[in-house]
């Protein structure tokens, strides 16, 4: 077995419950995760299958730490289980160098791979191949009740620093009537709370390792953003938060229970609809935090649909991701849902389209958001790795899940900060002198 499938199956895999398909002509299993986008993809299939009744869909919806287990286990071991798995912009480059994905180099050409956001296109690239095609790009920024903040007498800036943060947090908690001033992730994984905390080391001055491969939890800059974000889940932060990722918080959110929630800018649409926020009338959006040393902390992200090099329909899987991520489902969703609820960050188009630019609100800062993150540049001081939130080696999955568990117990009252962060730094050094760097 090689170090890179060792790597990737540092974390096990869970069972899945799938929906049963019509036997037809080929029928595609296609992985993906239990995020409202794809909810609402599956909801739409009909248009597809009517459109070619060959091709039947069966569907394994997942929890996204258990999305991820599955089918890095299913690919690394040429498990044959998935035509179409829902990854992100972590797994594309490390699967598509080992051969592992097809090649999208050949879709066809009304498709417009020219119109993909370059940000959101590179990190689905590997040497000049496209491996995957975005479903929705995203970054994360700050989302806000608008009628809290001036409530407290503050006015968000577009671009926020952490004590603004942190001050706006106080203000607007309120226990009895269960407003908490700030919602973050504190879920375990290195998808959920590392994603968050990655990016805000990153404002912090802190990296995951130095040039020579050398683990830095043991430096201040990490003291420092994790007593921080103690600080702010603490005193000002939901009850049970070591639970909460992003659906979790989402919740929150929609209920009113949140004054500032910083997460992924896909949320945008579903905080701001009518139909699932109590307070979609009230939302505001800032750039994610700073806290002046040249970087913000927010993330690049794309969940986005691929073909396992092992499918035996791998004609039928480029079909079907030709058609969910095309601009014609965009104007399909636009139509059953309204612009604002179209998947978000991966066409040029888009952001050019005035319908959509008039719909939402949160357009143009969820652009600047996605063109303002460096994965090639991420941290203040150098690292020998690319990645915002996450450190793009095979290694990451396994070692940023652990490191996660560490934090999510420290959030949870069972070790302090400091216990977390020694623990941090002696698993990622062994895990890491074991794989040889």
């Amino acid at each position: 077995m090689t170090k890179t499938i060792r790597a990737l199956l540092g974390a096990s895999a869970l069972s899945a419950v799938g929906i049963a398909a019509a036997a037809q002509d080929t029928t595609l299993t296609i992985a993906t995760v239990n995020n409202g986008d794809m909810i609402r993809m599956q909801g739409l299939a009909e248009d597809f299958t009517s459109q070619h009744p060959d091709i039947a869909l069966e569907w394994v919806t997942l929890e996204e730490n258990v999305l991820r287990q599955r089918v890095t286990q299913d690919i690394a071991t040429n498990g044959g289980q998935f035509d179409v798995m829902t990854i992100g912009t972590y797994e594309v480059p490390i699967w598509g160098a080992n051969d592992w994905l097809v090649s999208l180099d050949d879709m066809p050409e009304d498709w417009d791979a020219g119109d993909i956001l370059p940000a959101i296109a590179g990190g689905l690239t590997v040497d000049g191949t496209l491996y995957a095609a975005p479903f929705y790009g995203e970054s994360s920024m700050v989302m806000y009740r608008t009628d809290l903040m001036e409530e407290a007498g503050l006015e968000m800036p577009d671009a926020p620093t952490w004590e603004f943060i942190r001050e706006a947090a106080a203000a607007m908690t309120d226990e009895e009537a269960e407003i908490y001033g700030i919602c973050l992730r504190g879920k375990a994984g290195w998808g959920e709370n590392m994603a968050f905390l990655t990016a805000m080391g990153n404002s912090f001055g802190a990296r995951w390792f130095d040039e020579d491969w050398t683990a830095q939890f043991d430096t201040e800059a990490w003291a420092n953003t994790l007593n921080f974000y103690m600080d702010l889940m603490t005193n000002y932060g939901p009850p049970g938060a070591a639970n909460n990722g992003f659906n979790e918080n989402l919740s929150l959110f929609q209920q009113g229970k949140c004054g500032m929630w910083i997460d992924a800018t896909v949320a945008a649409s579903f905080v701001t609809n009518p139909n699932d926020s109590e307070v979609a009338d009230s939302v505001g959006f800032a750039l994610a935090p700073d806290n002046g040393l040249g970087r913000r902390g927010n993330w690049l992200w794309a969940w986005s649909l691929a073909i396992p090099a092992g499918t035996d329909a791998e004609e039928a899987a480029k079909t079907f991701i030709a058609w969910a991520t095309s601009k014609e489902y965009t104007a399909l969703v636009a139509e059953n849902e309204g612009w604002a609820n179209v998947p978000p960050g991966t066409r040029t188009s888009l952001y050019e389209n005035q319908e959509y630019l008039d719909a939402a609100p949160f357009a143009q800062m969820t652009l600047e958001s996605i063109n303002a993150a460096d994965p090639t540049n991420p941290t203040v001081d150098p690292v020998p790795y690319t990645g915002v939130q996450f450190v793009a080696i095979p290694e990451f999955a396994g070692i940023g899940t652990q490191v996660g568990q560490e934090f999510s117990a420290a959030l949870a009252g069972q070790q302090s900060v400091e216990e977390a962060l020694e623990n941090a730094q002696a698993l990622t050094t062994d895990e890491m002198e074991a794989a040889g760097y």
